[in-house]
């Protein structure tokens, strides 16, 4: 399991965003696709206070992003020393 978890679904535009900066910056993830096991978006309205935004991104300080921009996530990758 790696160090980032990210609950995402294929049509949303700020999860692809969010997947390409993590491949491009070589940062391993796990994807929860919250359309092909709708049991997982109660977790993502658990964790955003009853919002269903995605993408939510966990990580292993346990901290969560959601909807993160690009230069957000990337000082968040930055601060766990991913990059």
């Amino acid at each position: 399991m790696s160090e980032i978890t990210m609950y995402s679904a294929d049509w949303c535009g700020d999860c692809r965003r969010s997947k390409r900066l993590l491949d491009e910056l070589g940062v391993a993830y796990d994807v929860i696709d919250v359309e092909k096991d709708p049991t997982q978006i109660e977790k993502v309205k658990e964790i955003n206070g009853g919002a269903q935004s995605i993408p939510v991104i966990l990580f292993s300080d346990g901290t969560h992003m959601t909807e993160p921009s690009d230069p957000d996530l990337r000082k968040k990758l930055e601060d766990l020393k991913l990059i």
